[in-house]
């Protein structure tokens, strides 16, 4: 068996950061298990690498799409309980299945045609759209974290957190662009150390608090179960199938599909790969419809390829994908050791927020290039318009909290992703090209 050298954890490990935070926070909405979530995430991941011949580097956390359709199911009686666990479940596993649908439709229809569908015009502010829909949790966890839907005041507090957070982006940046060696490789991990003990250090002089109650309290062994029912009894449930719970579900899948293209896309544009032919879109929504549809056997949240990690890609412009696969197996370890996956979130949220303003930043940045590599004429209104429609709606639906369509008793909520990635393609297909005239 090939050891896997020190270097390489140390790059898992930094990729394990970046995806923890997003990936307990979806069942900590949701009332699912953040242990099982991790677990899932990890299984999911090393399945899709499967699928898609160990080709692309990507991971596969907790899907945000899904938040409101399964928080509705998992408190639809306003608690907790087995019955509703076992429907939501079911509704994922059919989501999951959504995902085999389209990946058929992809072989049928090939890579090329739908390559022609995500032009760089569309692939190009779509990756903008990415980064910056991700940047209001970055400023929000740089200044604290906490609720800042009236804006930031800016007081001893955030101002303290701030400071942080530079710290750490100076760190990351310091390390990015002059550090040479294994230094230059995990710049991520270092800048989040560094952060973590400025953090100790402020804590013991007494100007900065840390909680560890969650470390303490926390189990050494934690065997993942689907939740706890209201007097804290974990249980674990078998997915049932109820329609009206698949209905409500199942199509929140048409949107992740076009988030889903959206990151294969980013993903390859970092990497300077086309995955689209090789292994295949088609084999890319398989392996992430079955990690899915694995995720909802188990009781996970809904799994969805992850821009955070494109991120890391990009910083430390490591693309082996065998990295992603040994960050999923500690994923997988650390919803069985409870310490660990409590220590980390002892994390600071400014040493988050300062990490995370470099890796969003770096995908729109991605996104800009997308559109420069490919030498497009700004002067011409078409491509004007067709980057225009994607910016706006992309980042003002988001702005806005996403789009819900009611639809009798089901509720879609539609990110503002899915509605620029159709605009883009309807404008580009729609719009005359002057070379077609």
């Amino acid at each position: 068996m090939k050891s896997i050298k020190a270097e390489d954890l140390a790059l898992s490990v930094q990729h394990l950061f970046a995806m923890f935070g997003a990936t307990i926070l979806v069942p900590l909405i949701t009332g699912l298990n953040p242990s099982l979530a991790l677990f899932t995430a990890g299984l999911g991941t090393l399945i899709f690498h499967i699928v898609t011949k160990m080709k692309v580097p990507v991971f596969l956390g907790s899907s945000f799409a899904f938040l409101p359709a399964v928080s509705a199911i998992v408190f639809r009686d306003g608690a907790i309980s087995s019955t509703n666990i076992s429907a939501v479940q079911g509704g994922i596993i059919a989501a999951g299945a959504v995902y085999f649908i389209f990946a058929a439709l992809a072989y049928l229809i090939g890579p090329r045609k739908i390559k022609k569908l995500f032009p760089p015009i569309v692939t190009g502010p779509v990756i903008v759209v990415i980064g910056i829909t991700l940047s209001a949790t970055a400023i929000s966890d740089a200044f604290g974290g906490g609720d800042f839907s009236n804006g930031i005041v800016f007081d001893g507090g955030t101002a303290k957190n701030a400071l942080i957070a530079i710290f750490t982006i100076i760190v990351i940046s310091t390390l990015s662009t002059l550090a040479k060696g294994f230094f230059k490789l995990v710049p991520i991990l270092i800048g989040i150390v560094a952060g973590y003990i400025l953090c100790l250090l402020l804590s013991a002089i007494g100007v900065y608090s840390m909680d560890f109650a969650a470390v303490s309290s926390a189990s050494w062994i934690n065997i993942p179960y689907v939740t706890t029912d209201a007097n804290g009894v974990p249980f674990m449930s078998l997915p049932t199938f109820e329609l009206g719970v698949i209905l409500s579900v199942a199509p929140v899948a048409v949107v992740t599909l076009m988030e889903h293209i959206g990151d294969i896309t980013t993903n390859g544009a970092v990497v300077g790969k086309d995955f689209f032919e090789s292994p295949g879109l088609h084999r890319t929504l398989i392996g992430d419809g079955l990690a899915t549809a694995v995720a909802g056997f188990f009781g996970g949240p809904p799994n969805t390829t992850y821009s955070e990690n494109t991120g890391v890609l990009a910083t430390t412009k490591n693309y082996n994908p065998a990295l992603l696969r040994y960050t999923a197996v500690l994923a997988m370890v650390l919803g069985l050791f409870g310490k660990f996956g409590a220590f980390l979130q002892t994390i600071p949220s400014p040493v988050k927020g300062g990490v995370e303003i470099v890796l969003f930043g770096i995908i729109a940045a991605i996104g800009v290039r997308t559109l420069s590599e490919a030498k497009l004429d700004f002067t011409d209104s078409r491509n004007l318009i067709i980057v225009a429609l994607i910016l706006v709606l992309g980042l003002g639906i988001n702005a806005m909290g996403n789009l819900t369509v009611n639809i009798g008793d089901i509720s879609l909520s539609i990110s503002g992703l899915f509605v620029a990635v159709v605009a883009g393609v309807a404008a580009n297909i729609i719009l005359p090209d002057r070379q077609d005239l």
